[in-house]
């Protein structure tokens, strides 16, 4: 008998009702859900996920890991807020002031900045992204979730339609096989009040021969694996590079400051000389020709004054685009690390010289990481043949399945449920398709191998060459050195011959413009060597950018002697044609 009191009770409400209600909770629930789940929070978790994958591949790469950040300025913005008008005003130098720009702010300002520089490091989250995508292929996840709420009411009261909840969970076995559990129920009977025990299914195929094993199955997970590993690679090789290149640029337009104010120096000195050939012809010292000449290089000098001064801004802007910064901002570089240079010298490449030709190949192959990525893809695409030769078998595969029987809760059973097991064979009748891949990835194998032979090939040229352009620009610069001291000293002895009549001003003219070639060559020799040096270290996979002031660090590959002592100012000994060609 019914309780009057209860007035709101579930026994006087009619069955639509209570789907209704049931129905309002769903949807409540749902839509918490989905309010919890922003765009921001999955783009958090992509980059854990994705930060992860690359501190643990750096970690198997490198035996360490670095604090890897892919986002900009803009990262954290909404795109729609970013316009046009600001990114003009972004590029629209600041102030009028003038930066003062030490190398390592250069190499800061260039690493946050520089456009190419960030797409490496996209490139190197994209491929672990990808990597999680893949894994996720491997993991347990739901590769089927429907609700058919198709829900009726019955002449009689009763609930009627074709309502069903399903909920399939899947997993990608390592080997080969395929597991999957799906829970279904009828929501029909659960809100009609005689609820049925949910109908579990679950099912495993397993290959035999096609796609069986790990190496087969777990193909597409492995070299997704090793693209991240070669993305790190080929990302640290860049770091080396750019570096370098960053350096190199700061120091050549240090070398183009120093051209200008050779240039510029040589003009004044050239006003002076032609002023004294004017006092010397009013003297009738010397004759109205020579004045003449001495006007002619004076104003030769203004021209390439002015040239070197052009030159130099030219170079400043490209400069500016290699650090990410308006054309308009003004820069002021420090001359004293050109002194630092200076001071330093030229370190020799003791290592280079305390191995064999042969063995610092060897040297190199195990430690430039690009060679590495082309060894190791060299062996990516042998397994590539052996998948596709593997898609050539026929298909026969295990497969079971277990379900429980149709059971309502007050009598369910779990002992009731039925078991399958058999063979499923698929002949390949059509092998079109699979024998052209078979095909394709024997030639991109010998493509592959082609490519690994080339690259060491080009990796030992650029050794032997390296160590040629070391020693050459060594040689260069002393001789430049010892051109410069016979310069100034003809530039010092000129003017008193000239006023001794022993000489005539094309001497001392002669002499100036030598001058100011000897002081640009020695400049420009000391950098080429510096340059020749950092390249040959980075061709040779020693080269560590790491340290605060790494171009000034002495350099050498693990296991080489100490160095040993070059002296300056003395020229070696060079070889006679017979020794060159061999003889």
């Amino acid at each position: 008998m019914i309780n009057p009191a209860v007035e709101t009770s579930d026994y006087i409400v009619s069955p639509l009702a209570k789907v209704m209600k049931h129905l309002h909770y769903c949807t409540l629930t749902l839509c918490l859900l989905l309010a919890g789940c922003s765009a921001a929070k999955y783009r958090a978790a992509a980059d854990r996920e994705g930060s992860g994958i690359i501190a643990e591949s750096e970690r198997q790469v490198f035996g360490r890991a670095s604090r890897f950040l892919v986002d900009t300025a803009y990262s954290n913005r909404d795109p729609e807020e970013i316009s046009v008008e600001e990114i003009r005003f972004e590029r629209s130098p600041k102030s009028d002031r003038r930066r003062k720009l030490t190398l390592r702010d250069a190499l800061g300002i260039a690493i946050a900045n520089n456009h190419a520089y960030q797409l490496q490091r996209e490139q190197l989250y994209l491929s672990a992204l990808a990597l999680t995508g893949t894994r996720h292929q491997f993991a347990f996840r739901f590769t089927k979730s429907s609700a058919d709420l198709g829900i009726g009411r019955s002449k009689d009261g009763g609930l009627k339609g074709d309502s069903d909840l399903d909920l399939t969970l899947s997993k990608v076995l390592k080997t080969g096989g395929q597991f999957s559990t799906t829970l279904a129920n009828d929501l029909v009977l659960y809100f009609d009040g005689k609820p049925k025990v949910p109908s579990i299914t679950l099912t495993l195929t397993q290959p035999l021969l096609r796609g069986a094993g790990a190496a087969m199955a777990a193909e597409v997970l492995t070299q997704a694996e090793r693209n991240v590993a070669y993305a790190i690679r080929d990302y640290s090789h860049y770091q080396k590079t750019f570096a370098i290149d960053t350096v190199t640029e700061y120091f050549r337009l240090l070398q183009s400051k120093d051209s200008v104010r050779n240039s510029y120096q040589n003009y004044i000195d050239l006003q002076k000389a032609r002023d004294r050939a004017e006092a010397l012809a009013e003297a009738e010292r010397l004759p109205r020709n020579q004045v003449d000449q001495a006007r002619q290089k004076e104003l030769s000098a203004r021209v390439s004054y002015l040239g070197a001064v052009e030159s130099y801004r030219q170079n400043l802007d490209s400069f500016k685009q290699h650090l990410g910064l308006p054309l308009g901002e003004s820069l002021q570089l420090v001359d004293a690390e050109l002194e630092d240079l200076k001071r330093m010298g030229l370190p020799p490449l003791a290592s280079v010289r305390s191995f064999t030709a042969d063995d610092v190949y060897k040297l190199a192959v195990s430690r430039r990481l690009d060679v590495l990525n082309t060894i190791d893809k060299f062996e990516d695409t042998k397994r590539k043949v052996a998948v596709a030769a593997n898609a050539l078998q026929p298909s026969l595969s295990i497969v079971t399945d277990a379900s429980l029987a149709d059971q309502f809760y007050g009598s369910f059973k779990p002992g009731q449920f039925t078991a399958n097991a058999g063979l499923k064979l698929d002949l390949p009748l059509d092998q079109l398709t699979s024998r052209n891949a078979y095909r394709e990835s024997l030639i991109n194998f010998e493509k592959q191998l082609r490519t690994l032979a080339s690259t060491l090939d080009e990796l030992r040229e650029d050794i032997r060459e390296g160590v040629r352009a070391l020693e050459q620009e060594r040689e260069n610069y002393e001789i430049q050195r010892n051109a410069l001291k016979l310069a100034e000293q003809r530039v010092a002895v000129t003017p008193l011959l000239l006023e001794a009549d022993e000489a005539d001003i094309r001497d001392q003219l002669e002499a100036q413009a030598d001058l100011v070639s000897a002081q640009n060559a020695v400049t420009r020799a000391l950098v080429n060597y510096h340059v020749a040096r950092w390249t040959l270290l980075k061709n040779l996979g020693a080269m560590n950018v790491e340290s605060e002031q790494f171009w000034l660090e002495k350099q050498d590959l693990p296991g080489a002697r100490a160095n040993v002592v070059v002296p300056d100012g003395g020229l070696p000994n060079v070889d006679p044609p017979d020794k060159v060609f061999g003889n």
